[in-house]
C-alpha cells in the first residue's frame, strides 16, 4: 500500500502515550486532507519511539486520523473540505440534517468532534491541539494559529514560522472549533505532500513540543537533533507574518498558478504570479507568497504575507496585556458588541487602515459583517493554557 492510501478500516485513533501521570494532553491530528499521509507517519513514529522507551509522559498524547474516507484513496476530500465548516452555526447545519442527507466528511466531522470532547473531558491538565499537513508547493514549514499571546508563545517553542491571520481568513478551519472554546492550538505544515522532509519536519515539531512542555524529560530525545532539523528547513524565512491577502478560487476560475513558487518566496509589486479566466493576477505589493496552489483540489489560489517585526510583536503583547482595547470604543464609529465582550463593532465609515491595524494588533482579527457594521471578534486564551 503507497503512503497516499491509508486503509480506512485502521479506525479514528492512531494511538496514544498516557502513563496515568498528570499533565497537559497533546491532541494531535493528522490526514485532515487525504493527499497529505506525512503527518500520520510523523505521530506514528512518535508514538512508537515513546512506547519502545517505555516513556514516563508527564499528561498524554493522542492522535487521530482525519478524513479515513479520503485518506482511503488518497484525495483531498470526498465531498467538501473537511478542514471547513467548524463553525458552531456550520456544525449545527451538519446536526440538524437527516443521517441520510450528509456528507461523507459531515459523518467524519461529527465523529472526530465527538473524539474531541472526550479527550476534553478526560483531560487532567490543559490541552494543546495540533493539526499536522503539508502542502502542494515546496518551502519552509510554518505555523498557522488563532492570533492570542498563548497561541504564539506555543508556537514559538517549536522554531517553526508563525502565520497570523490564515485562520481568519478561511471558513471554519478546525482550528476555529478549538478557538472558540479557548483551547491552544496550531495546524503545522510540514512541508510538500510528497516530500520525505516533511515527515521530519512534523516529527521534529512533536518531539520539541514533548520536551519545551515539560511532558518528556529531555534526557530521553536527541533535541538538538530536531532543533537542527527545523534550523535548516526554515533557512531565512521571518519568524513570522501576517496575512495581507486570500485569493480565493472556484473551479469555474481556470485558475493556474505560475510554476516554481514555494512558500515564502518574496515577490515584488506588479509581478505575476497566477492567471485564470479574467487575464493576469499579480502582486499588488512587495510581499511573502504561502500556499501557492498546485494541486486539483483546494478553493485558496495563493496568500499574500507581510513580516511582522520585534517592535509590533512587542506591542501586541503589552497592548493585550494593558488591555489597552477599551480605549478603542472611545472612538467615533467604534462600540463594543452588547453581546459578546470580545466583538467591537466598527461602522465602515470609520474601519480605515490604521484602525483595522491598531484592531489586529490587539487580536481582533476575525471580521464579518453585521447589521450594516464591520464586526471584529478576538479569541481569548483559557487561564489553564498558561501551564503550557
Amino acid at each position: 500500500m503507497s503512503r497516499a492510501a491509508v486503509s480506512a478500516e485502521l479506525g479514528r485513533e492512531i494511538g496514544r502515550w498516557d502513563t496515568g501521570n498528570p499533565g497537559p494532553t497533546l491532541l494531535v491530528t493528522a490526514g485532515v486532507h487525504g493527499n497529505e499521509p506525512a503527518g500520520l507517519e510523523a505521530i506514528g513514529r512518535v508514538l512508537a519511539a515513546l512506547r519502545s522507551r517505555e516513556a514516563p509522559l508527564r499528561g498524554r498524547v493522542l492522535a487521530l486520523r482525519g478524513n479515513l474516507g479520503a485518506l482511503a484513496v488518497g484525495s483531498r476530500y470526498l465531498s467538501r473540505d473537511l478542514n471547513r465548516g467548524w463553525s458552531a452555526s456550520a456544525i449545527a447545519a451538519i446536526r440538524a440534517r437527516p443521517a441520510a442527507d450528509r456528507s461523507p466528511e459531515d459523518r467524519e466531522q461529527l465523529e472526530l468532534i465527538e473524539s474531541f470532547l472526550a479527550a476534553e473531558r478526560t483531560a487532567t491538565g490543559p490541552v494543546l491541539f495540533v493539526d499536522l499537513h503539508t502542502s502542494s508547493a515546496a518551502g519552509s514549514p510554518f505555523l498557522c494559529l488563532a492570533d492570542t499571546i498563548d497561541n504564539r508563545r506555543l508556537g514559538e517553542l517549536t522554531g517553526v514560522p508563525v502565520i497570523l491571520g490564515i485562520e481568519e481568513n478561511l471558513a471554519g478551519a478546525s482550528l476555529e472549533w478549538f478557538a472558540d472554546r479557548g483551547i491552544a492550538g496550531f495546524a503545522v505544515e510540514g512541508g510538500q505532500h510528497t516530500s520525505a522532509a516533511a515527515v521530519d519536519n512534523l516529527e521534529a515539531v512533536v518531539w520539541q513540543l514533548l520536551v519545551r512542555l515539560g511532558m518528556l524529560p529531555g534526557a530521553l530525545v536527541d533535541i538538538e537533533l530536531h532543533r537542527a532539523r527545523i534550523r535548516e528547513a526554515v533557512g531565512t524565512a521571518p519568524s513570522i507574518v501576517e496575512i495581507t491577502h486570500r485569493h480565493a478560487i472556484c473551479a469555474e476560475d481556470a485558475f493556474c498558478m505560475q510554476p516554481d513558487f514555494a512558500n515564502f518566496d518574496a515577490v515584488a509589486a506588479g509581478q505575476l504570479l497566477a492567471t485564470d479566466r479574467n487575464g493576469d493576477l499579480r502582486a499588488p505589493a512587495a510581499r511573502y507568497v504561502m500556499l501557492p496552489l498546485y494541486q486539483e483540489l483546494g478553493d485558496d489560489g495563493f496568500f499574500l504575507a507581510r513580516r511582522v517585526g520585534r517592535l509590533r510583536r512587542w506591542l501586541a503583547e503589552w497592548s493585550r496585556w494593558l488591555s489597552l482595547d477599551r480605549l478603542l470604543v472611545l472612538l467615533p464609529g467604534v462600540r463594543r458588541d452588547p453581546d459578546d465582550v470580545d466583538t467591537l463593532l466598527v461602522t465602515p465609515s470609520a474601519a480605515g487602515p490604521r484602525l483595522v491595524g491598531a484592531l489586529h494588533l490587539l487580536g481582533f482579527r476575525k471580521e464579518r459583517e453585521r447589521s450594516g457594521h464591520r464586526a471584529f471578534s478576538r479569541r481569548r486564551s483559557r487561564v489553564e493554557n498558561r501551564r503550557l
